[in-house]
């Protein structure tokens, strides 16, 4: 399979990391959306929020609670969002779950 996020996960492509552990890896956005641009990945692959079932929950857990301790970490007290795109017309660019966490200004919503 020819996945940016899985070669990045497998340390063939190189990146900004944060973070990484058995299930999952968060680094730097190379095109940041925010002040403060961290993308955060499982390790096995998956195309999408829209792929995830039951037996995925205690990785989407997980995922969850990292990103909560990265947001603790950078400081993001006074606010962050966490964004998950689901397919071309959602702006998914790279077909593998991945989670934005941004901060460092005031996001608008809607997105978009």
């Amino acid at each position: 399979m020819d996945c940016l996020f899985c070669n990045i996960a497998a340390g063939e492509i190189p990146a900004k990391t944060i973070y990484e552990d058995d299930l999952v890896m968060a680094f730097y956005d190379i095109a940041p959306a925010a002040p403060v641009h961290i993308l955060v990945i499982p390790k096995p692959h998956i195309p999408s929020a829209a792929a995830l079932t039951e037996k995925d929950a205690a990785l989407v857990g997980h995922i969850f609670a990292v990103i909560a301790r990265l947001a603790r970490e950078h400081g993001f007290e006074e606010g962050f969002r966490i964004v998950s795109n689901v397919g071309a017309l959602a702006g998914q660019s790279v077909p593998h779950l991945h989670f934005h966490l941004l901060s460092g200004r005031a996001l608008a919503w809607p997105p978009g």
